[in-house]
């Protein structure tokens, strides 16, 4: 959705919750992506997450939206794993990288690059692309690093529920996580003004 995610949230989750047949009040924690990702989209979803919570009297467990698509981006069938690079589209022509170990595991903080220059920070391949924008990088993509399958698949509920509540699961609190300041700033203070304090 490109508008209206505050209209629309609290009717689909009303929808989602009678479809399963499950009550608001029985929830034993509401489970949240904090970002990176678009500051609209977090501010609104993060906002509903914790008045849910605090409506229903549960915890609210975040996860980074990076953790969540590199899991859905390993590939349960192999025996060793390869890193997996996120690259999240982050407008005005960045992207969002974060690396995480075969084993989920982060390899350092999520950070806003330019596209070309996700390769100089990927480690010895192989290894694998997700997020929406791997569409964003230079063709070919380092050697030995392929893209995942359905790359720009958004975080998967699913996923990002197992990830939370999983035994020794290391929560995030559910605030946003900026990679860069807002493009909307405070205007400057007005020269003309009459400035204030004793004569």
């Amino acid at each position: 959705m490109a508008h209206g995610h505050a209209e629309a949230l609290a009717p689909m989750v009303d929808r989602v919750a009678r479809a399963a047949g499950v009550g608001l009040a029985e929830l034993g924690a509401v489970a949240v992506t904090v970002g990176p990702g678009s500051f609209t989209g977090l501010r609104v979803g993060l906002a509903f997450a914790r008045g849910l919570g605090l409506a229903v009297g549960c915890p609210v467990l975040g996860a980074t939206t990076t953790a969540v698509l590199a899991a859905m981006a390993r590939a349960p069938s192999e025996s060793s794993g390869v890193p997996i690079a996120v690259v999240l589209d982050a407008r005005r022509a960045e992207v969002y990288l974060q690396v995480f170990n075969a084993d989920g595991t982060p390899r350092g903080a999520p950070v806003s690059v330019a596209p070309e220059a996700v390769a100089d920070r990927l480690p010895d391949g192989p290894g694998r692309i997700t997020g929406d924008g791997s569409a964003l990088l230079p063709r070919p993509l380092p050697p030995e690093w392929v893209e995942a399958p359905d790359p720009a698949r958004p975080p998967a509920p699913a996923i990002l529920a197992a990830l939370v509540s999983a035994p020794g699961a290391e929560t995030v609190p559910p605030r946003p996580l900026y990679i860069r300041p807002p493009d909307a700033t405070l205007p400057p203070p007005n020269a003309r003004a009459p400035a204030s304090g004793p004569a």
